[in-house]
């Protein structure tokens, strides 16, 4: 990747490379993350409790506060693609960067004012809601706007970040590969401390304060971004005089017209022998008719893109897994015994800090002391391929979904045999743990993945791809637990998800998962044993 320092990025020349001392690594890597937390503070400030806002000062039903909650959240995952094509294809990530950041301090800021204007009415609590007109469509227009702007921001944060590494050099192909090693680290100590933070004085001293606070922080991250502005490296777009995705496009479009052709090596045979050994890859050999029209290296990026579509895939089940732990594994935990003394009692919600605890102390083990005595195995740089670390990561998330349908089982059989007694809330705390360390693995690894196995230009748009897997496994997880919801609730039976948990049965819905989860990662190993 050719990289420079100090300039914006479509004003870049090849022949004006980085200044290694002066320019990105550490220096502005460091930066980066601490800019990623300010966001992260920021977005968690507002998303984590956004139900409770919903249906509390707006006066919502559940349901319908559920049903915005999952659309404003597939929002947030899907736009993305819209902004990373923008990205590489137009503005640059630094522009968007600036341009996204803009946007997201707007929306939290009309966000606050919104939540400052007065009610209709005195009376707390009712069944109608005390919401102006005005103030419920600033609410949601401001929450969109920050959907448009963190949707922008986060693919070109982390690709920015890691743009500071030159992945050609061998010393700085490892610093960048643990760079989303610490960025998780840091981003989950910003989680953490916002779920404890923004919730609390959201809930018992102010909600204009609560998301007046995630403002603040916003104007932080954008101030913490200019200040490396001079020191950064800026991506040297090769194609910049055609747009990628017009060159990957070309040559689909291409192979297709050529389809009766034959094959590359057939009618190109000089130049297939002198690029096979390290530029033709075998898979996917009907783009190889292109090639009468398209450049070889175009057919490899067209090549690099299609290949990651059964990784992408195949990591669906996972996404759905993931979505467990801020919906059931809740619902469980309010059901138990939560007091730590008498007239103390554990949120159910805050239990799933424990995901992010986990990270922050596990990271530092996987980054300093599991790396290292396995590239003494591997003599890989990395340790262990992008490949199998997500499917590490897979693996412990389907032992996550065991322990979570053992213990649903045990506290069934507990209700049952007492239902004065509950079951100690703790007895969750294992599943989230397993939560916490499959992230290092499979969460981290996929943003690495989707970051190093797409064309330069187009990486942005690769950890856009990235994040609509959660986005994807979200809406899956939400129409899975619809159908089921209505199978099993048939001819007066009782659902899977009933509201009384006690009559309900979410180890079914666990067992079902870990059993998808299994499928899911046999064809996962299928085609990451293939993966060139």
């Amino acid at each position: 990747m050719a990289i420079t320092g100090g300039q914006l990025e479509n004003n870049i020349s090849p022949a004006n490379p980085a200044v290694r001392l002066s320019s990105g690594g550490w220096k502005s890597a460091r930066l980066i993350i601490f800019v990623e937390m300010a966001e992260h503070f920021a977005y968690y400030g507002v998303s984590s409790n956004l139900i409770t806002y919903l249906t509390g000062p707006l006066g919502q039903s559940t349901a319908t506060a559920a049903a915005n909650v999952n659309a404003w959240s597939g929002t947030v995952s899907f736009l993305p693609l819209l902004w990373g094509f923008i990205a590489d294809s137009f503005l640059g990530r630094f522009c968007t960067i600036l341009i996204a950041s803009c946007l997201y301090i707007l929306g939290l800021g009309l966000l606050s004012f919104s939540s400052m204007i007065p009610s209709n009415c005195e009376t707390p609590n009712q069944l109608v809601s005390c919401a102006s007109q005005l103030q419920v469509t600033l609410f949601f227009c401001s929450l969109y706007i920050i959907a448009v702007g963190q949707s922008g921001y986060k693919p070109c944060i982390k690709v920015f970040g890691a743009d500071q590494f030159d992945g050609n050099d061998p010393t700085e192909a490892k610093a960048k590969s643990s760079y989303f090693n610490w960025m998780m680290f840091g981003i989950c100590i910003s989680i953490l401390t916002s779920r404890l933070v923004s919730n609390y004085i959201q809930e018992n001293l102010s909600w204009s304060l609560g998301f007046g606070i995630p403002s603040v922080f916003m104007l932080l991250s954008l101030f913490l971004f200019l200040l490396g502005i001079k020191s950064y490296r800026y991506s040297d777009a090769r194609g910049v005089s055609k747009n990628p995705f017009a060159r990957i496009f070309h040559v689909f479009v291409e192979a297709i017209k050529n389809k009766r052709q034959p094959d590359l090596d057939k009618y190109n045979t000089n130049e297939t022998l002198l690029l096979l050994p390290h530029q033709n890859s075998k898979q996917w050999r009907f783009l190889d008719r292109a090639a009468i029209s398209c450049d070889i290296v175009e057919i490899e990026e067209a090549k690099a893109v299609l290949r990651l579509v059964p990784i992408w895939m195949t990591c669906l089940v996972y996404a759905i897994v993931y979505a467990q732990s801020n919906t059931f594994f809740t619902k469980q935990g309010a059901t138990m015994d939560r007091s730590i003394s008498p007239g103390l009692l554990v949120p159910a919600a805050t239990l799933h800090c424990f995901v992010s605890l986990t990270i922050v102390i596990f990271i530092p083990i996987y980054d300093r002391l599991l790396i290292p005595i396995a590239r003494s195995f591997t003599q890989n740089p990395l340790g262990i391929t992008q490949l199998q670390r997500i499917g590490t990561g897979i693996f412990l998330y389907i032992l996550a979904m065991i322990v979570a349908a053992l213990v649903e089982t045990k506290r069934l059989q507990a209700a049952r045999d007492d239902i004065t007694i509950l079951m100690s809330v703790w007895w969750l705390v294992p599943q989230y743990v397993l939560y916490g360390v499959a992230d290092v693995f499979t969460l981290v690894g996929l943003q690495e993945f989707f970051y190093d196995q797409v064309p330069n230009e187009l990486r942005s748009i690769g950890m856009a791809l990235n994040l609509s897997i959660f986005g994807v496994g979200s809406f899956l997880s939400s129409l899975m637990i619809s159908v089921i919801d209505k199978v099993t609730s048939h001819s007066g039976q009782t659902s899977w998800f009933d509201n009384d948990l006690n009559k309900a049965h979410l180890d079914y819905f666990y067992w079902l998962l870990a059993c998808l989860s299994s499928i899911g990662l046999a064809s996962y190993l299928w085609f990451a044993k293939s993966y060139v």
